[in-house]
């Protein structure tokens, strides 16, 4: 028996076939593509569950739910739900943290080869009729270098076990919330933010954006770096202040960046990285196969699904006052 409304703020997704599937017996579903909040705000009023992809909710957004339950985000980052307002309004916020894993750290991969090899450089300079840019850009070989990972959860670790097979001399990581013990038992090396930045010849960039990692690599942290160093990012924008990355990467004292997030999406046009041939740009979609989109859309109608039958959410971010 449908009894419920569902609210989808989305703009990526084409259907919304396994939503239907998992939900389709007990709520009907409505989608929006707008991300404007006073959309957003009428959208949801009377919405039992709200499934988000990127789209703020703030807490003028979930002050105005008058029957939400439960707020999920199509995926692994929740720094675009305001978890303290949805607690005090007693509406669980879930997310789905275990889908993309293997995409998202193949991704990370392929940006980072092709930085090593300057490949997206490479390939623009024959299309524009040149030959032999060896010369124009130094590029140094993998082996026996040393890689940092910034974050050493899931993907992360996929990473790691994907790098296994490049001769690198040090993997190093910093996770402050990863027990030392657990990282070396992996074959990575504990160390503090600075030292990883200051030691590896290349970064991957694998944490959540909260207010401890906002603007974590920030102008004084890329003076430390090596000057060829690489940078790569596919976790959020707001970890790299991207003014003093371009500005890094423009005066030679980073040697290249591969960034799949970016702080305003889409990326600005008028924004100095776009201008760099020393970066590398993908507009946030590491996390996209077929495969991984069906695992994403599915588990996060479960989480729904659970809550509305009257159950707790997996991989809740909260445990709101009257729910149960």
């Amino acid at each position: 028996m449908v009894s419920y409304r569902v609210a989808i703020i989305d703009d990526r997704f084409e259907s919304y076939d396994e939503e239907q599937q998992v939900l389709g017996e007990i709520a009907i579903l409505d989608v929006t593509r707008s991300s404007d909040q006073n959309d957003i705000l009428d959208f949801v009023r009377d919405a039992d569950a709200v499934m988000v992809n990127l789209p703020p909710i703030p807490r003028s957004t979930i002050e105005g739910m008058r029957r939400c339950r439960i707020i999920c985000r199509y995926g692994i980052g929740y720094d675009n739900i305001d978890i303290d307002a949805a607690t005090e309004r007693g509406i669980w916020v879930a997310r789905v943290p275990d889908y993309g894993i293997e995409d998202v750290s193949d991704h990370a991969l392929g940006l980072f080869l092709a930085c090593v090899r300057k490949i997206p450089f490479t390939d623009q300079g024959i299309r524009e009729g040149g030959w032999g840019f060896r010369r124009n850009r130094s590029s140094f070989r993998i082996r026996d270098k040393t890689f940092g990972l910034l974050g050493y959860g899931a993907i992360a670790r996929a990473l790691h076990r994907k790098l296994s097979g490049l001769g690198l001399a040090r993997v190093l990581a910093y996770d402050p919330y990863v027990d030392a013990a657990e990282m070396r038992a992996a074959g990575a090396e504990p160390v503090g933010v600075d030292e990883l930045l200051a030691i590896s010849d290349y970064v991957s960039i694998h944490v959540p954006l909260t207010s401890e990692t906002r603007a974590l690599i920030n102008r004084e942290r890329l003076m430390a770096m090596k000057p060829t160093a690489i940078i790569v990012n596919t976790a959020r924008g707001g970890i790299i202040d991207e003014d003093a990355l371009a500005e890094a990467l423009l005066a030679g004292r980073v040697g290249y960046a591969a960034l799949d997030v970016f702080e305003t999406e889409p990326l600005a046009t008028n924004s100095p990285l776009r201008e760099l041939d020393t970066v590398i740009l993908t507009d946030h979609h590491a996390y996209y196969t077929e495969e991984s989109v069906v695992d994403l859309k599915t588990k996060a109608a479960k989480r729904v699904y659970s809550v509305l039958e009257g159950g707790k959410p997996e991989s809740a971010l909260n445990n709101p006052r009257g729910a149960t």
